[in-house]
């Protein structure tokens, strides 16, 4: 094997996995952030409507 191709060899390889190191990165903060947010959906809500209602039915025959 050349020098020379065995040198853009390593660099194929090089580039190769500092671009995975990159996705992985993107990919870590991307499932943080989802966490965050699902964290924040899974927080019970207030309820909206005022206590008494429904607490009474109406029925007129």
């Amino acid at each position: 094997m050349e020098i020379s191709s065995l040198s853009q060899s390593v660099s194929v390889q090089a580039s190769a996995q500092a671009s995975a190191k990159a996705s992985l990165q993107l990919l870590q903060q991307t499932l943080a952030l989802q966490a965050a947010g699902s964290a924040n959906l899974a927080q019970p809500a207030a309820p909206v409507n005022p206590p008494n209602l429904g607490n009474r039915i109406d029925v007129m025959a």
